[in-house]
């Protein structure tokens, strides 16, 4: 009320996977409920504000459409607690959207990363890892399986396209990817490469428990 926005960006979550099977109450009452929270809000105080939901990749779980793809249309099965928050949230914001005419638009973002991202993520644990290592201040980096894929996307261009979503006259969903998959294992190749660490084997641990 004080403010009055003329959009609202809600990218709020306990959004770590992991965690959210250890605290799964927890991760509901942000994930889900918290977006519930801000769409009654906008609906109190000011209906034509513009509401952006971070939605998340994770909503699909192992669903994939015939030629391997997931898409805005592909079914939705979620595998942890937080991509069955971010259902809850998905499915609000449609029913806000539908039922109070809101401008509200779900953004499916697969991964997106930068120098900003937390070190509990593989990307910037392997990427501070190699520095580290590099310096000598380490010897190794634990992972879990190297096997495990992900499209892996820079923060940056996928923000724009969030503020892209609310400035479309018709508010929709919208899935935001490269369309490629990479590895860990590339990953963690890529990054002692860029390091100048010539044997990325001779500084990687598995551990099961990632």
């Amino acid at each position: 009320r004080e403010h009055r926005p003329s959009e609202v960006y809600n990218l709020a979550a306990q959004s770590f996977v992991v965690t959210s099977w250890t605290q799964p109450v927890f991760t509901g009452e942000v994930t889900a409920l918290g977006v519930t929270r801000v769409l009654d809000a906008i609906r109190i105080v000011d209906p034509d504000i513009k509401f952006y939901q971070a939605s998340s990749s994770e909503m699909f779980g192992s669903s994939v459409d015939e030629d391997g793809f997931q898409r805005e249309t592909t079914r939705m099965t979620p595998v942890s607690p937080y991509g069955c928050s971010k259902v809850f949230a998905y499915n609000i914001v449609h029913n806000y959207r539908n039922a109070y005419k809101l401008h509200a638009a779900n953004g499916i973002l697969f991964n997106h990363e930068s120098p900003r991202r937390g070190l509990e993520f593989v990307t910037r644990k392997i990427a501070n890892a190699v520095a580290r290592i590099k310096l000598g201040k380490q010897q190794f980096v634990e992972l879990g399986t190297l096997d495990a894929k992900r499209d892996w996307g820079y923060a940056k261009d996928y923000v724009k396209a969030m503020w892209y979503m609310l400035q479309q006259e018709k508010p929709e969903d919208y899935v935001v990817a490269t369309g490629e998959t990479h590895s860990v294992r590339e990953f963690l190749q890529m990054s002692c490469e860029a390091a100048g660490l010539p044997d990325w084997e001779a500084i990687y641990q598995h551990n099961p428990q990632y």
